[in-house]
């Protein structure tokens, strides 16, 4: 079983919503990510889609969106993104999946040697910027989530499988410093993390081997409307 990632696809189905205003790496984007999913996945493999799944305001207009996907090879996890509005309850979200979409929320699930867990994280601390007081309130609760989801991914490891979190916030800043995040990443073992949200004007490396996780950025349009191989 291969795993690939991507993130930040922004369907808008029901909703258009033209994503090329944003620059010319968004036109014609989803018909590339897709041309490279058939190409690279097969009906074994996993598929990680860290956030921002749809702009879908409610539960049912999203559907439309995982119905886009639900014919590509490959069992596909998601994970909220701060633009996922169409997100409500987890067992809501789940009822909704079409057959080989897995949704993972403050919990973990295992696929043959991988367990995958994850959360949506926040904004980090700024030193050189006072956080605002409901900033940091979402900031703790975040780091809350994450450990609530990494404990459960030590809960599944029996046989030394590998760990990956999915985040949709970037684990660190761009100076890529040591924070209260990578300190639990770290703690609890993870292998690899993927993330996303940040766009082509970010500064970040793609790839990152820090204190022994490797941690992988795929937001669609830095990564050239492509899936990452993360194993």
């Amino acid at each position: 079983m291969k795993v690939f990632a991507i993130s930040d696809l922004h369907l808008s189905v029901n909703n258009p919503k033209p994503m090329d205003i944003f620059g010319p790496t968004w036109e014609g984007y989803v018909d590339k990510i897709f041309a490279d999913w058939k190409q690279k996945v097969g009906d074994d493999d996993l598929v990680l889609l860290a956030g921002d799944f749809s702009w879908a305001m409610k539960l049912e207009d999203s559907v439309a969106d995982f119905d886009m996907l639900k014919t590509l090879p490959g069992k596909k996890v998601i994970i909220r993104g701060n633009h996922d509005y169409w997100w409500k309850s987890i067992s809501a979200v789940r009822g909704i999946l079409p057959q080989g979409f897995y949704a993972i929320q403050n919990d973990a699930l295992k696929f043959d040697d991988v367990i995958v867990c994850g959360t949506r994280l926040w904004n980090l601390p700024d030193i050189t910027k006072k956080m605002t007081a409901e900033n940091e309130k979402i900031y703790k609760r975040e780091l809350i989530r994450l450990e609530l989801t990494l404990q459960q991914a030590k809960k599944l490891q029996q046989n030394d499988e590998k760990i990956i979190c999915m985040l949709h916030y970037p684990p660190y800043t761009f100076k890529e410093e040591d924070n209260e995040v990578t300190a639990l990443l770290e703690k609890y073992g993870v292998n690899s993390v993927v993330y996303g949200h940040i766009h082509a004007y970010c500064k970040q490396n793609l790839v990152l081997n820090k204190n022994g996780v490797h941690y992988f950025l795929t937001s669609c349009d830095i990564v050239g409307n492509k899936l990452t191989e993360i194993y």
